[in-house]
């Protein structure tokens, strides 16, 4: 199924790159509708998800920038892309969820009022 979407986009639009994670991009021959400038689309290389995207590529996509970001000058501080794992197992889960031992630190919300009679 990939080829074949790879192929279609061909037909279309111009090969534009490929990124590490073997994602293609096309950019289309001719403008798109009343926004005269070409469509710009991605053929996932597996499940279909947006946050599979890398920086470099998004700003093209988004017609941020005429040409991908330079990817070869890593600087120290910039860390690798991760995809998006809300609504999984491995999604990020404070001190204190009720799926990480629901024990937490009292905090000012956690006053109860006194009532007489009670």
């Amino acid at each position: 199924m990939f080829k074949l979407r790879l192929f279609l986009a061909g037909l279309s639009g111009r090969r534009v790159g490929t990124d590490e994670y073997g994602n293609a991009y096309f950019e289309g021959r001719k403008g798109y509708l009343a926004y005269g400038r070409k469509r710009r689309i991605v053929i996932y290389k597996g499940e279909a998800e947006a946050s599979a995207v890398p920086p470099a590529w998004f700003g093209w996509l988004h017609h941020t920038t005429d040409t991908p970001l330079d990817t070869s000058r890593q600087l120290p501080w910039v860390k690798p892309h991760q995809a998006n794992m809300t609504g999984t197992s491995q999604a990020y889960r404070p001190k204190g969820h009720d799926y990480s031992g629901g024990e937490r630190a009292r905090t000012a919300g956690d006053y109860e009022a006194w009532t007489p009679g009670s």
